[in-house]
């Protein structure tokens, strides 16, 4: 026989229903169903029993279906089957702002093997409308990979995607895209079963081509590293679009790549280890709502040019000392040969 949960207390003394008055049944179907993911994972802290409903799969798969479409196909379902809780541990990964503090290298806990393939889940949104959605399996052992400039391409050349954004016009074309173009590059080890957002969701800067006339939207996310020195990289998505035609633009390029502070794109090697540092880091990151992960995204990035900035000029000083030693020795020299000449 069925037992029917029941609340203890259905009212407090003041005469208000409490939420534990309501019905389960009533609660998982017409209330927790429309909480966003943030707001469902503080609603299961609240008692056991949401803890209970709050933790239900179809809820979670929900969810990210809805906050990426690009988790809904047969790939993604059987990946995110493989997490420890499924789509909650997958959202858990995937939605908090990505923090990454250096990780000391330890002798007797060197760093994890990067994995034999690396999944991308990306999705781009236009005024909260999709526009772009594509899941990429990327080999990482092979030589070539490893020894080339990092770069993931989800676009052919030929390739052009259309969409519903009006045809560019100066300075307004790039305020409508700092504030409407949104987009999430989820990073996925599939055999450790982890997960991190490479996208602050927001642009950090819009941009427009001075000789192509592209419209150049940079999304970024910046990791602490510790290669010698502690130092910062850039995980940077590059999205471009142009290519007018009834005065609509269209994607034309969409890539990742991870640059350092001297402006070079890393390797394959290099940049896997990075990457597989920071999937390691889920305890360090920092859940906010978007808002937040937005503005802090923004800052952490424009320090990273300030820091790429003073790196440049601290450069620019150290060779100029150099130069100047140089011409020293050189009159120097040139000096003592003349004195020999003439004093001989």
């Amino acid at each position: 026989m069925a037992c029917t949960p029941k609340s203890t207390t259905t009212v407090d003394e003041d005469g208000a229903t409490r939420i534990l008055a309501v019905h389960p049944d009533v609660l998982e179907t017409h209330i927790l169903t429309r909480l966003d993911g943030p707001t469902l994972a503080s609603a299961s802290c609240a008692s056991s029993q949401l803890h209970a409903l709050s933790t239900q799969e179809n809820l979670w798969r929900n969810i990210c279906h809805s906050t990426w479409p690009s988790t809904d196909n047969p790939r993604m379902h059987q990946l995110i089957s493989t997490f420890p809780d499924g789509h909650r541990s997958f959202f858990s990964d995937s939605f908090p702002l990505l923090i990454h503090p250096p990780v000391q290298n330890h002798p007797h806990h060197p760093p994890s093997a990067p994995p034999p393939e690396l999944i991308s889940a990306v999705d781009i949104f236009y005024r909260n409308k999709l526009i772009f959605s594509k899941v990429q399996e990327t080999e990482t052992q092979s030589g070539w990979f490893r020894g080339s400039p990092f770069r993931i391409d989800l676009l052919d050349p030929k390739d052009m995607v259309p969409t519903p954004i009006e045809k560019p016009n100066g300075q307004d074309t790039c305020k409508d895209l700092a504030n409407n173009l949104s987009l999430s590059w989820i990073a996925i080890d599939p055999t450790r079963r982890r997960a991190a957002n490479l996208s602050g969701w927001s642009p950090v800067s819009v941009q427009r081509h001075w000789l192509s006339g592209e419209m150049q939207v940079r999304y970024a996310t910046i990791l602490a590293v510790d290669r010698g020195s502690t130092e910062f990289v850039q995980c940077g998505i590059l999205v471009t679009c142009g290519g007018c035609e009834g005065g609509e633009m269209h994607v034309r390029e969409v890539n990742l790549q991870v640059e350092d502070m001297d402006g070079v794109n890393l390797n394959g090697k290099e940049s896997m280890v990075i990457l597989e540092r920071a999937l390691e880091s889920g305890k360090r990151r920092r859940r906010r709502r978007r808002g937040g992960r937005e503005e802090e995204g923004r800052e952490r990035y424009e320090e990273f040019l300030e820091k790429k900035k003073e790196r440049k000029q601290r450069k620019l000083k150290r060779e100029w000392r150099l130069d100047m030693m140089c011409m020293a020795s050189g009159v120097s020299i040139f000096s003592a040969f003349w004195m020999f000449v003439f004093f001989r």
